[in-house]
């Protein structure tokens, strides 16, 4: 008789940071000998990486531990809203469902384990399962997700990021190229590179020296990045606000070392609404950087987002932002109606804008946005391409991509029509022969067609 394999259900909710939480726990727990399964009903227990950014996260977080507590019985959750307290101090999920066999907060992989370990006992480890150095990953094979540090140091009045995950922690730099090296040799062809504040890299640490591949080099994003584009692969930036050190960062970009792409959060560009918001409020800097940047590395891509309806913003502020956006020309913009979040500075300011002034001013933007992007790509038309292909091609022939300018989930895809087979993770040259709303349609030209 077979001897039962103790199985584990995951959820993982919020962004792509509390993915990578999630990826550690499961590859300790499938190092184990654990099963992961993604069905409550097969599992013996389930495990809830929560999000606490936004109260639509909160409320979609509750409504899973709700349900698996519903369907399964035997839950534990980790991640933000995990760490969150009421104001007497006792735990937040714990209050609202007291059935929990525990719960524990961001970053605290080990505790996680620990509940596991008490609830459900460790069976023999899964000996050759996993490739050392890689573990588990939950996206695609050909892309990866490589968490710098941990934390902020950033008091922005609408994020309670901080409160949460506590202050900027930086990973060691050899740290990072291990598994950076690591997921090359798994077949990975993108990293995007992740933190809550990517340019801070090493600020906690003072930006002292390190070791990388047997090279001296200092504990900054710049020194981080010039180390990734050895690998060959394509490095991607996220979460970068326009700190000084990304100036140094466009000459890796415009030598091809890592991609020319920046995803930007900017949230506004109004000085007065960027100092309610405790954030740098420099918008004209931005746009003769912005400005610099192209001329260093005319293939730039930039990617923002920003929040509309904050307290106190103005119909003049939020017109400050629409010109902002006409004199940026951004590639990518996604835009947020500013949503309370319990326990953020940002509540206590006077001058709450209407919900529907919101909606209406994120309406307005998007449409701005929308026009600037459609000419964007509009000019993309008739050049050939790289693109790296996700999905294989369909009984059409036609298989979805990404060239270097699209980031995966958040901007549009590239619908490749090719005679030859593709895999996911192959590059191929393609034509741009027209535009969608979001997305771009080619031919492969490489002997592909």
């Amino acid at each position: 008789m077979t001897a039962h394999i103790p199985t584990i259900g995951f959820v993982s909710l919020g962004c792509a940071k509390a993915l990578v939480d999630t990826e550690r726990v499961i590859t300790e727990l499938r190092a184990e000998g654990y099963r992961i399964a993604g069905d409550y009903k097969d599992s013996d227990l389930v495990i809830i990486n929560t999000c606490g950014f936004i109260n639509e996260a909160i409320a979609e977080s509750l409504d899973a531990v709700a349900e698996a507590l519903r369907e399964n019985g035997r839950v534990i959750v980790m991640g933000c809203l995990g760490g969150k307290k009421n104001a007497d101090g006792s735990n937040y999920v714990k209050e609202l469902h007291p059935a929990v066999l525990g719960v524990v907060g961001p970053e605290k992989e080990k505790e996680v384990l620990e509940l596991v370990h008490r609830h459900l006992p460790a069976p023999h480890p899964a000996f050759g399962e996993l490739r050392p150095g890689a573990g588990v990953r939950l996206t695609p094979h050909h892309y990866a997700y490589l968490k710098i540090s941990e934390g902020c140091n950033n008091h922005c009045t609408f994020c309670i990021i901080p409160q949460l995950r506590g202050r900027l922690v930086s990973r060691p730099m050899n740290s990072i190229m291990m598994e950076a090296e690591a997921l090359k040799e798994d077949g990975v062809k993108e990293i995007m590179v992740i933190a809550e504040d990517t340019p801070a890299y090493g600020s906690d640490l003072g930006y002292r020296l390190s070791f990388a591949g047997g090279r001296p080099v200092h504990t900054r994003i710049e020194d981080l990045c010039r180390e990734l584009g050895r690998l060959g692969l394509w490095i991607r930036l996220h979460y970068v606000y326009p700190y000084p050190a990304v100036d140094r960062i466009i000459p890796l970009m415009a030598e091809g070392k890592i991609l020319p792409y920046l995803d930007m959060p900017l949230q506004h560009s109004d000085p007065e609404v960027l100092r309610a918001m405790a954030r740098p409020a420099h918008a004209d800097r931005t746009l003769e950087r912005i400005e610099a940047w192209r001329k260093l590395c005319p293939d730039l891509t930039l990617r923002s987002t920003f929040i509309v309806g904050f307290p106190g913003e103005t119909e003049r502020q939020f017109e400050n932002l629409l010109e902002f956006l006409r004199e940026a020309q951004l590639d990518r913009v996604g835009c947020f109606a500013y949503s309370p979040v319990e326990g953020a500075k940002a509540n206590s300011l006077p001058g709450a804008v209407p919900e529907e002034v919101k909606e209406e001013r994120r309406k307005r933007l998007m449409e701005l946005q929308a026009e600037i992007s459609a000419a964007k790509l509009a000019r993309r038309v008739g050049g050939v391409e790289k693109v790296l292909i996700d999905e294989p091609e369909n009984e059409d022939g036609v298989a979805v991509g990404r060239t270097v300018h699209e980031a995966p989930e958040v901007d549009g895809v590239v619908y490749v029509t090719t005679k030859k087979p593709v895999n996911p993770g192959d590059f191929v040259e393609a034509k741009i022969v027209r535009t969608e709303e979001h997305d771009l349609v080619a031919l492969r030209v490489d002997g592909g067609a």
